[in-house]
């Protein structure tokens, strides 16, 4: 490239990097305009208390770009799927869920940029348009699937807690009941002394709790709950005390034999973990061990060979 060539991207660069610069202050500029009137006209108080004022500089710009998001959201997912994926994820907040729809909107911006910055500056080619074309679908591609494969991870990582908590969430619920409480209380005691042992099932069964309070059925309540998170093994034993709450009689054996079942299954999948892990350490040792062990053992008796047939041949 061409000291001229290289002066004139660069002069570019410079101009749109400055354009931008220029808009983002007005939009910024805007947002603090439209903050101030709206605390003017209807000031209203928010659970946080002063956290609007530290961030109402840039809520008005999170906002657009949350909009943005939300649209993408339509095309990308018109069942509602990503609703779903944020409750089992626990972010419940309207605020968790601009913040996802900001993010969804902000990685097209992202990557439409690194797009524009190879046109830019990239090097001149023959096939720099057929390579700018491949780019910018890989990255319309990619800005629609990394929000959902990073939904889907956090997801897939607070259910995996989940039903690591559920063996000791049973064992406390067999000693509470024991105690001669009931499902509701229970489910209180849970909340109230267990939220450091159970931290997920704590914030799940607080939510629950206030449903239970507010006059809802336990049975739809943790049907509900059951049919949210999708973890076989909590459904289990939410069923077991759906059974109980509805129909009543003992609970301790119900229990005792849903906690064997999850057990028995945890073993199976650990051994089904153990029987990959031998296979994996099988190919290392045999792409990383079984050289050097041949090259230990054959080696003197090769290198020999080797020298007597030298010898021979001399």
């Amino acid at each position: 490239m061409s000291a001229w060539v290289f002066g004139v991207l660069a002069a570019v660069t410079v101009v749109v990097v400055g354009a931008l610069g220029l808009v983002l202050w007005m939009v910024l500029q805007n947002a603090r305009q439209q903050t101030r009137l709206r605390a003017r006209v209807a000031p209203t108080m928010t659970a946080t208390g002063d956290a609007d004022d530290g961030a109402a500089s840039g809520g008005g710009l999170v906002e657009r770009v949350a909009k943005s998001g939300k649209v993408i959201e339509g095309w990308v997912d018109p069942e509602n799927e990503s609703a779903k994926l944020l409750l089992q994820a626990g972010y419940r907040s309207p605020q968790a869920r601009i913040g996802w729809y900001a993010f969804q909107g902000a990685v097209p911006l992202v990557a439409g940029a690194l797009v524009v910055a190879y046109w830019l500056l990239g090097a001149d080619h023959p096939q720099k348009y057929l390579y700018l074309l491949m780019a910018g679908f890989v990255a319309f591609a990619l800005s629609l699937l990394i929000p959902r494969w990073v939904l889907r991870s956090l997801s897939e990582g607070r259910r995996a807690r989940i039903r690591g908590e559920v063996p000791l969430f049973v064992h406390l619920l067999i000693l509470l009941f024991e105690a001669g409480l009931s499902t509701r209380q229970a489910i209180a005691s849970l909340v109230r002394e267990g939220g450091g042992v159970l931290p997920e099932l704590g914030r799940e069964f607080e939510i629950v709790l206030r449903s239970i309070d507010a006059g809802a059925d336990t049975d739809a309540t943790l049907k509900g709950l059951s049919d949210l998170l999708e973890v076989e093994e909590l459904s289990s034993v939410l069923s077991v005390l759906r059974q109980v709450d509805r129909f009543g009689g003992e609970v301790r054996e119900p229990l005792l034999e849903t906690l064997a079942v999850l057990e028995e299954r945890r073993s199976l999948t650990l051994r089904e973990k153990v029987n990959h892990l031998s296979g994996r350490m099988t190919v290392v040792m045999v792409l990383f061990f079984f050289p050097a062990l041949l090259i230990f053992v054959a080696g003197p008796a090769f290198m020999s060979i080797i020298k007597a047939l030298g010898d021979v041949a001399g």
